[in-house]
């Protein structure tokens, strides 16, 4: 377990957990991307945009265990929770503009997970980084 002081860092791993399972489920299945998206047509949601979609979060999980280890790091601070807003931008724009999602589906883990991490990163911030 990381050994930082406070949750966030546990909090870190704990996400990057739940994103490596997301991952093989990317990987090997279509059925809950197309919850996730369930607004448009299923054979809109392919393979290749799950494939894509599994590298993304497995690429985030990387960073955020890595911050759960290193979170008095600026720079690793900084990059877990571009990884939280990117998301939360991503969310966002596929339920608000693309509609590709709605929030009462599986997108509210993701929205949920994003704002929570960046409200939290934010307001911590001073506390685990130390410039």
């Amino acid at each position: 377990m990381p050994k930082g002081d406070g949750l966030l860092p546990k909090w870190q791993l704990l996400v990057a957990v739940m994103a490596l399972f997301n991952t093989i489920q990317n990987f090997t299945t279509l059925k809950l991307t197309r919850k996730l998206y369930m607004r448009v047509p299923p054979n809109h949601v392919t393979a290749l945009q799950a494939r894509t979609f599994a590298v993304w979060t497995l690429t985030s999980a990387v960073v955020r265990a890595y911050a759960a280890y290193h979170i008095q790091d600026k720079t690793i601070y900084d990059i877990a929770l571009f990884t939280y807003l990117i998301a939360f931008g991503h969310f966002s724009s596929e339920i608000l503009i693309f509609r590709t999602a709605r929030l009462d589906s599986a997108a509210i883990s993701p929205v949920i997970v994003s704002t929570v991490s960046l409200l939290w990163m934010l307001r911590h911030y001073d506390f685990y980084v130390r410039v």
